[in-house]
């Protein structure tokens, strides 16, 4: 269902503000660089520090503003599963084309938990559903098995997997559980290209915020097999994939969008601090590197 370069998009904000004129600046640069989907209100996006009519208008905007030249996979998550299917009900009226869903942060769920919470968000609502596993942050893991009894529990809602546990085996484990064709996705830029050789579709991706193009260009090199042109590309990007993790993100990607656009805010909002000055040195030099400035 989904593929390619899909960023997880930085939510720009001024004044303490949604940066409403920024943000769909963000989306058309997106789109017109190859981004082949778009993710509202991610970790990236700093969904954890908007209040619900914030989390909705940018899923709305980015809905809007995509006009349907690519799908949009709101981010829906959260700690509270009634509240994730507020979103979810939402983004489904809004126009979305899935749902991310992240594992439920700081409640630390079971296993058994973690199934009763996606099984009652694909009952209460027929927007297909993108797992989001990122145990570096929730701490919960959604384990291989987990993964396959809620993809055969409801394989027409449960439609992909966004995994950011940094275990390349998984791809391999779930393609044996599941099936081929079900749609994984790295959530771990610097992991993408192994992850795609495994088995992988592309990655919902931090740095493909601020190169869009490029990012979009070394997927392409991987579905065409060219091995080489991948390895170069991949080599151009890497120092910025660790550069946008050279401080708390998403400072040091809005830092970065910052420098390549004059109309976005590097403003985030706390607990998260802008980037620091070592930061800001990593991430100046990575984009050099790429030659983006």
């Amino acid at each position: 269902m989904f593929s390619g370069s899909i960023p997880a998009l930085a939510t720009p904000f001024r004044d303490g503000s949604f940066d409403e004129a920024a943000f769909r600046k963000l989306v058309d640069w997106q789109i017109e660089n190859g981004s082949s989907a778009l993710v509202p209100c991610g970790t990236t996006g700093e969904a954890s520090t908007l209040s619900n009519a914030e989390h909705h208008r940018v899923i709305e905007v980015c809905i809007e503003q995509a006009a349907g030249r690519v799908p949009v996979i709101a981010g829906c998550g959260s700690n509270d599963t009634r509240n994730a299917a507020l979103h979810m009900n939402f983004a489904k009226k809004a126009g979305a084309a899935a749902g991310l869903c992240v594992a439920p942060y700081y409640n630390r769920p079971s296993q058994a938990g973690l199934i009763a919470h996606f099984s009652y968000l694909a009952e209460k609502c027929d927007l297909p559903i993108v797992l989001y596993n990122v145990p570096s942050r929730t701490v919960t893991d959604i384990e291989d098995e987990t993964v396959v009894e809620l993809v055969k529990k409801y394989p027409e809602q449960i439609v992909a997997i966004k995994d950011a546990s940094g275990d390349l085996s998984r791809v391999a484990d779930h393609r044996m559980g599941i099936g081929r064709d079900f749609c994984q996705l790295s959530g771990n830029d610097e992991l993408w290209l192994p992850h795609n050789a495994a088995g992988g579709r592309g990655a919902i991706s931090v740095t493909a915020n601020v190169a869009p193009a490029l990012c979009a260009e070394f997927q392409e090199a991987i579905n065409n097999n060219e091995l080489k042109r991948a390895r170069e590309l991949n080599d151009r990007l890497f120092p910025l994939h660790y550069a946008m993790f050279s401080d708390a993100s998403p400072a040091p990607v809005k830092y970065a969008l910052s420098r390549v656009h004059d109309w976005f805010s590097p403003s985030v909002r706390l607990p998260i601090v802008e980037a620091s000055e070592a930061s800001r040195k990593a991430v100046d030099e990575a984009l050099e590197h790429a030659g983006l400035i």
